[in-house]
């Protein structure tokens, strides 16, 4: 062989190569499998999954792989691993859990923010008090969350709090086109007028302090059901020693009883 045949070729195979890790980096994973090592993350940091049957916990499993495979976790400026990945696909497979048919159609990419951010996405500068948020025009498709926010959801077993899971019931609201806090796609159409209900009467208990609620629920219906979830999937057993009319709806509402 020549020594233009050489080069050409060298050079082809040096094309291919640079090719092929270009593709690498920017084609997502596809991930086939559930290993030991990532069942045991979920049983030490999500309760809702060491709860479950054996055959539940298999098929969050199967959840959780489905939604890796269809939407990209994305850390902006720092490497995320494993735990970081399951507990935003936790997030996501926990409030649709009673539902194996539906998937999110209104999602594409979770980024991971190393800390709080403000209504311009910055991590910079002022206002920064956001732990997550779904996006909309240019940010459409999008979702943000703050790492240190989503694991805290998980880790503090007397939180009602998820900031993970709020931001899904809010793509679960969505979904059926108007954010409005009565997700459609899940609740039946004779529970909506007795959810209404309930949600206006517990606003005003929030408002008159008389609630265990986080306050943030009273400032809309849309917030007031993703505020709800959170506490529901978070500490189910206390929402319904406190809150027993709502949790038997939202029981419905989710076909689940995480308590």
């Amino acid at each position: 062989m020549s020594t233009l045949s050489l080069f050409i070729t060298f050079s082809v195979l040096i094309v291919a190569f640079v090719g092929w890790m270009i593709w690498a980096k920017f084609v997502k994973r596809k991930y086939q499998g559930f290993s030991k090592k990532w069942r045991t993350i979920l049983d030490d940091k999500v309760s809702f999954y060491e709860q479950l049957s054996a055959d539940e916990k298999l098929r969050f499993e199967q959840e959780i792989l489905s939604f890796m495979n269809d939407v990209n976790i994305t850390g902006v400026e720092m490497e995320i691993d494993d735990t970081d990945r399951l507990l935003v696909a936790a997030s996501a497979v926990i409030p649709l859990f009673g539902f194996p048919q539906l998937r999110y159609r209104n999602i594409s990419e979770i980024l991971l923010y190393r800390g709080t951010f403000n209504a311009d996405y910055q991590t910079e500068g002022e206002a920064r008090n956001i732990l997550g948020q779904v996006g909309s025009g240019k940010m459409n498709r999008l979702m943000i969350l703050s790492l240190p926010a989503l694991h805290a959801g998980f880790e503090n077993e007397k939180s009602k709090n998820n900031v993970g899971i709020h931001e899904f019931v809010h793509l679960i609201d969505k979904a059926d086109g108007a954010t409005d806090g009565i997700p459609e796609s899940l609740m039946q159409k004779q529970y909506v007028l007795p959810w209404l209900q309930l949600v206006h009467q517990e606003t005003e208990k929030i408002k008159a302090d008389e609630s265990d609620i986080d306050p943030y629920a009273a400032t809309s219906e849309v917030e007031f059901l993703s505020v709800a979830s959170e506490y529901f999937f978070s500490r189910p057993e206390l929402f319904e020693e406190k809150h027993p009319a709502l949790y038997e709806l939202m029981t419905k509402m989710y076909r689940q009883e995480p308590g």
